[in-house]
């Protein structure tokens, strides 16, 4: 995960990207890289990133299998995310950074792609 995150700061430095939206960028690539290595039996992922207008996409795929679609955790009582599970925050965290975030099936039909925007706002170059 380390290595991702070095990759995305790297990458958004080049491209004269705000600090702001650089730490938020690295936090959300670190959630969804780790939930397709932990969630998936997938040998590799890819990370992806570009500019589309005033937003930042971030794209994380997967090759594998796994338990399901992923989503954020909720709890049955309140319909809100669980905060009270020792894990499962990850994409609680990406919904909240992300101006909009989602899934679909993986190029293959193996695997899944999972991508957040996140928009430019006061930290733009």
């Amino acid at each position: 995960m380390s290595e991702a995150r070095r990759r995305v700061l790297h990458r958004l430095t080049e491209w004269n990207i705000g600090a702001l939206v650089r730490d938020d960028a690295q936090l959300v690539i670190s959630e969804l890289f780790t939930n397709a290595v932990k969630h998936t039996d997938s040998d590799r992922v890819d990370c992806e990133l570009r500019v589309t207008g005033v937003r930042l996409r971030l794209e994380v795929a997967d090759r594998g299998g796994g338990p399901g679609r992923p989503r954020v955790r909720r709890t049955e009582r309140r319909g809100g995310p669980d905060r009270e599970g020792e894990s499962g925050r990850g994409l609680t965290i990406v919904e909240a950074l992300a101006e909009e975030w989602g899934v679909r099936p993986g190029g293959d039909g193996k695997g899944h792609l999972v991508w957040a925007e996140l928009g430019f706002g006061c930290s733009a170059p």
